[in-house]
């Protein structure tokens, strides 16, 4: 089988089964905390994140395994950048998905009852809107959208590991909050924002001192950001009041 195929072959299965993983979290972990306080619900998000991990780490072991490559090694040059195919790849399907999102989001019935339910969910119900059938369809898309991110940093790095994940949550949370919470745009511009910033801040400032907060420290500038926006914006860029 071609390189191509059995890559396509396999972001399909990680996608139904994360989706498949999404779901039955969902059923067993979150939908019995509808009605708690909110910091119950976020809790146990990090309860299961240290499950899920504790469970890939039994299933595949602790060492970094090698991820096939499955695009052709090219380098392309533009306006004095440097940059891979695989660089392209992923920066088409990131555009691709946030777009398809986001006319799921505003231009459909389903994007119209998520939106209802996040304002209020009760008067959502009375409207005939299926509360949880709008809440599973949350975690199934949002686990396939973290399957195809998971193969895309995989792909990359050319590696995976059971905690490969778990910074990159953070700085997606990171990301979500620089923007807004519940602002789709904003989550994206919040993440392009906040990779420029450890670009920058890796390279520039780490030359600057010396190497001491050069490529190895560049996630300490995403808890920064997510301090000061905390601190002086709550509500981050794009937000609500």
């Amino acid at each position: 089988m071609p390189v191509a195929l059995a890559g396509l072959a396999g972001l399909s299965a990680s996608v139904l089964i994360c989706m498949a993983l999404g779901w039955g979290l969902e059923r067993i972990a979150y939908r019995p905390l509808r009605n708690a306080p909110r910091l119950t619900p976020l809790i146990t998000a990090i309860g299961m994140s240290i499950v899920l991990q504790n469970l890939a780490m039994m299933v595949w072991g602790r060492n970094y395994l090698t991820f096939p490559s499955f695009l052709p090694r090219m380098n392309f040059e533009f306006a004095g950048a440097n940059f891979t195919a695989i660089q392209v790849i992923i920066v088409l399907v990131s555009a691709l998905t946030m777009g398809g999102l986001l006319l799921l989001v505003y231009r459909t019935k389903l994007g119209m009852a998520m939106r209802a339910t996040a304002q209020n969910p009760a008067v959502a119900s009375l409207m005939g809107v299926n509360i949880n059938r709008v809440i599973a369809a949350a975690f199934v898309i949002g686990s396939a959208l973290g399957a195809l991110a998971g193969v895309m940093v995989g792909g990359y790095y050319e590696i995976a590991h059971y905690q490969m994940g778990f910074m990159l949550g953070l700085k997606a949370f990171t990301a979500a909050v620089l923007g807004g919470i519940g602002n789709l745009a904003g989550a994206m511009a919040g993440g392009i924002l906040l990779g420029i910033i450890e670009a920058l801040g890796a390279g520039y400032i780490g030359d600057l001192t010396g190497g001491f907060l050069g490529s190895h420290y560049q996630d300490i500038f995403a808890f920064v950001v997510l301090i000061v926006v905390l601190m002086f914006k709550p509500s981050g860029l794009f937000g609500e009041k």
